[in-house]
């Protein structure tokens, strides 16, 4: 694995005396360059859409950092868009949809095949980026998991607890899982899709897979996250998936092997040696420096990414934060963070 990417050699499980780094949310508002692209978009919706400006952030952080990774620039949203729910963004509190809580509105959602043609900027975006990314830069793709996708598209925003889709999944349980099986599918084609565009990894978002307790979990985190997985292997067998079931708690440990992702990325809630010596054991883990030191720094941020760093030095890991950074996050504590982990 001497030539390879040093993203795509711990996905493969090979333990690197320093990891390979990236961060989720990297392209974004903390970044001045970012802002500036978004406003020549007009908004984020045009961004995502407009396939030279979505590659073009995607590049800022590389170019900015030499992060080992570069990852799609896009959102979990635009699978119900593509579906056919209205979706629109509100300045300051985030993203709108129509909602989904009776038959007669699952009924006018399309089919998961007919997808593409509202996502095809996505797919071109993604093979810009093959083209424009550093030879030893691995390029990663990414979804949101039908559960945390479906929260959004039956409370028609996000909410603290995700009320309306566990009661949704409660009083009508045979709609709430026909949609989950219609955003699977989905999500299938899509991410496959991105592998054909040239992604060499993918990534499924669970945010809020945490809300899920005892066998809702199993049935509806675990569960579509093995589908889209064994899926995905049987059309690109090379190709590594991460998945991300946050806040999952101790019901990260096994995840990897319930589902077949190549590598399990954790939140910032999971003690790093707990992590070593229960998830990291079946393979590859990401992560898990807490978001806020990027607005912090100083040398609690160099204290925490070292420690991150030796718990998990003797396996397979991935240096992330425990969720995205922060539009008011510090860029010169990314580099810091940089720094420590390359530098020790």
């Amino acid at each position: 694995m001497a030539g390879q990417k040093k993203l795509l050699r711990a996905l493969a499980g090979e333990k690197q005396d320093v990891p390979p780094i990236w961060m989720m949310r990297q392209a974004g508002r903390y970044l001045p360059e970012y802002r500036a692209t978004r406003a020549q978009a007009g908004d984020f919706l045009s961004l995502c859409y407009n396939s030279e400006l979505a590659a073009e952030v995607t590049l800022q952080p590389i170019r900015r950092y030499g992060f080992d990774a570069a990852i799609l620039f896009a959102d979990i949203l635009l699978i119900p868009q593509a579906l056919g729910a209205d979706l629109w963004f509100v300045t300051g509190e985030g993203p709108r949809l129509s909602t989904i809580t009776s038959d007669a509105d699952f009924a006018k959602l399309g089919p998961a095949s007919d997808i593409h043609e509202t996502l095809n900027p996505i797919y071109e975006t993604v093979r810009i980026l093959s083209r424009e990314l550093p030879q030893e830069t691995a390029l990663i793709g990414f979804a949101g998991a039908p559960w945390t996708v479906a929260t959004y598209m039956i409370a028609g925003r996000g909410t603290p607890d995700q009320g309306p889709a566990h009661a949704l999944r409660e009083e009508n349980t045979a709609l709430f899982e026909a949609l989950l099986a219609r955003i699977t599918e989905a999500t299938i084609d899509y991410l496959s899709k991105q592998i054909e565009a040239g992604a060499e990894a993918v990534k499924i978002f669970d945010s809020w897979a945490g809300s899920l307790k005892g066998e809702a979990f199993q049935k509806y985190a675990l569960e579509p996250c093995r589908q889209i997985t064994a899926a995905l292997k049987e059309r690109h067998p090379d190709i590594p998936v991460i998945g991300f079931p946050r806040e999952a708690g101790e019901k990260y440990v096994g995840f990897a092997k319930a589902t077949g992702v190549d590598c399990v990325a954790l939140d910032n809630s999971v003690d790093p040696s707990w992590a070593a010596a229960n998830i990291q054991v079946d393979g590859c883990v990401q992560g898990n420096l807490a978001s806020r030191h990027m607005v912090t720094g100083g040398q609690e941020l160099v204290d925490d990414t070292r420690r991150i760093v030796e718990a998990f030095r003797n396996g397979a890991h991935i240096f992330n934060l425990g969720h995205g950074i922060t539009p008011d996050a510090d860029p010169g504590n990314v580099q810091l963070m940089i720094d420590t982990v390359r530098n020790g």
